[in-house]
């Protein structure tokens, strides 16, 4: 599967590459735009002296990791929100009679380099946080573990997203709360939510490990709910529950899928 998409993301990528000028003014254009968000913790940080208790380099941490991952996920696969879109149009039926997983289909489907534009800001504020907080070299390993972690996490929910998408044809956009809107929620630091609400997203849709309990642990920080220092490692068991989730919702979905007839 891995090799099939990356197969497919290559002949994309070719395709845009006939055209440099333009694929350049796209990846310059998503790294403008994806800076916007970067603006408003910028703001926030001009009106007063920390966010959420924590300092400027910690909040950039948080928003650089959780950005990161959440960019490497949707390149991979973040493709798989337009299957309403195909059961609508009857394309999903020729998705599923081609010798490739209709999954890999669906995700690599429109792959454009353009998304990695979006790289740009989020590493360049994880590159310039990193040195302001004098981290130690496991506390570098344990930063890209918890990207790469958070990544799959995000990964995870987008198919797990798309899944329901097999009963509610419309649910483009609601699924989104649980794509995008986690992204915008995992950037700032949890301790500005209230504590419902951190609950939630920790041990329910659990967007709290994508790298806010990590970074708990790198930035010797104190968990505001007061939870044994174990759960902030308990990044891979969430990966894992998400994935596998996702794994079932979209096998189910396939079960009792039906075919438009066109």
């Amino acid at each position: 599967m891995v090799r099939a998409w990356f197969l497919l993301a290559w002949t994309w990528t070719r395709a845009a590459a006939q055209y440099p000028g333009t694929l350049l003014a796209m990846i310059l254009g998503a790294a403008v735009s994806t800076s916007l968000d970067l603006v408003a913790i910028v703001i926030l940080f001009t009106h007063m002296p920390s966010l959420g208790g924590l300092s400027a380099a910690e909040a950039g941490f948080l928003y650089g990791a959780s950005q990161i991952s959440f960019t490497l996920s949707d390149v991979a696969v973040g493709s798989t929100d337009k299957l309403g879109r195909h059961i609508r149009a009857g394309s999903f039926d020729a998705m599923l009679i081609r010798p490739v997983s209709a999954l890999v289909q669906l995700a690599a489907e429109d792959f454009t380099p353009r998304k990695l534009g979006r790289l740009l800001p989020s590493a360049a504020v994880l590159i310039w946080s990193v040195p302001r907080l004098d981290l130690s070299p496991s506390d570098l390993v344990l930063t890209v573990l918890m990207v790469l972690n958070g990544a799959v996490l995000f990964g995870g929910l987008w198919v797990l997203a798309a899944s329901v998408q097999f009963a509610l044809l419309a649910g483009h956009e609601a699924t989104k709360a649980f794509t995008w809107g986690g992204a915008s929620m995992t950037q700032y630091p949890m301790s500005l939510y209230g504590q419902d609400l951190v609950r939630a997203v920790t041990f329910t849709v659990p967007l709290a490990f994508v790298n806010w309990q990590p970074s708990l642990y790198i930035l010797g920080r104190p968990d505001p709910l007061g939870l044994p220092e174990f759960v902030r490692f308990l990044g891979p068991v969430a990966a894992v529950v998400v994935c596998l989730a996702a794994v079932g919702a979209w096998r189910t979905g396939l079960r009792h899928y039906r075919s438009t007839g066109s």
